[in-house]
């Protein structure tokens, strides 16, 4: 697998998404009344637009929101507080915009039907199209993802990881979307079918225009797939800008921890973890100031103060980051 890091996203690609100030708590326990006992701050003003065409990889330690991001944009959970703007490809509502590839193919496909009727779960939860057209869009699909028309009637059980992650794949495209969010797509696969898996995503993507999200916590993946990445702490993005930027010269002291607890050849464990940030804090009470400011070894004054997301400094408004020792005044 290649490691370089993809191409930076054209600024002139229109718009697919924005979200705007998006915030989403949850209420956690409630006592007699049925009010809650606390609140979980999952997001915590989220600003992103998603362009069309682009690999956008979202990064971050477990627990930073990256999996509420993703049930946000499926619509499986709506935002407690901002919203978010759809530019569709067309003037009426589409009701199946965002389609995502999980992690784990096996336990993500249904069983008890056959590799055809997976591929076309979406489009028959819609009654979009009858049950031959249906069948023929599932031969397309299959193909165009390494799977032979002659295996739709077999069973997930009937095919290898490798195999079983293409169906999971030709499922998000049945359904023609404008995003595919890909939940660490690759994860649970061996090496080898790893990159054949990220090679298949580049390749569909060239062909059909297609618009990623990549969540992961493998930063060769997302150096290798992604041309934009942001960078989530705590409910919040810290820095946001090209792949280059943001993995070889990152500007935000999380990040810069967040990269040196990568593994590297050559480097000790102990050596790696050296700096290393210690465990994320609890998102009930969230932090004063900036979220980061306890755990940062360059808090100073300002820290106390809320971080905006701002561009950086000497950027040209191409890299973004919540830290006032690094953005523009």
């Amino acid at each position: 697998m290649n490691d370089v890091a993809a191409s930076p996203c054209p600024a002139t690609r229109p718009a697919l998404l924005g979200l705007q100030d998006v915030r989403v708590h949850y209420p956690m326990g409630t006592d007699w009344l049925g009010r809650p006992k606390a609140v979980a701050h999952a997001l915590n003003g989220i600003d992103l637009d998603v362009q069309a065409g682009e690999t956008l990889g979202i990064v971050g330690e477990s627990g930073c929101g990256k999996s509420t991001l993703a049930q946000l944009l499926m619509g499986l959970i709506k935002p407690t507080a901002g919203k978010l703007d759809w530019v569709y490809r067309n003037d009426s509502e589409r009701s199946n915009h965002v389609q995502i590839v999980f992690q784990d193919p096996q336990s993500s496909l249904d069983p008890r039907l056959p590799v055809w009727k997976i591929i076309t779960e979406p489009l028959f939860v819609q009654g979009r199209m009858p049950r031959r057209e249906m069948r023929e869009i599932a031969a397309k699909v299959a193909t165009q993802v390494g799977i032979r028309t002659e295996y739709l009637d077999r069973y997930p059980h009937q095919f290898s990881g490798g195999q079983r992650q293409r169906i999971a794949i030709a499922r998000a495209l049945s359904s023609d979307p404008d995003i595919i969010v890909l939940d660490e797509p690759t994860s649970a696969l061996d090496i080898s079918v790893q990159a054949q898996i990220l090679n298949l995503l580049s390749e569909l993507q060239r062909k059909r225009g297609l618009t990623y999200i990549l969540i992961s916590h493998n930063v060769s993946v997302v150096r290798h797939m992604a041309e934009r990445v942001a960078v989530m702490y705590l409910g919040q993005i810290v820095e946001l800008g090209s792949a280059a930027q943001v993995l070889e010269h990152p500007r935000h002291p999380y990040t810069q921890l967040l990269l040196e607890a990568v593994p590297r050849l050559g480097v000790s464990v102990d050596d790696a973890h050296a700096s290393a940030p210690t465990e994320l804090p609890g998102n009930r009470n969230l932090p004063t100031g900036c979220f980061f400011r306890d755990r940062c070894p360059k808090a100073t004054l300002g820290c106390d103060q809320p971080q905006a997301l701002l561009p950086a400094r000497a950027s040209g408004g191409a890299e973004h980051v919540r830290c006032h020792l690094e953005a523009q005044a």
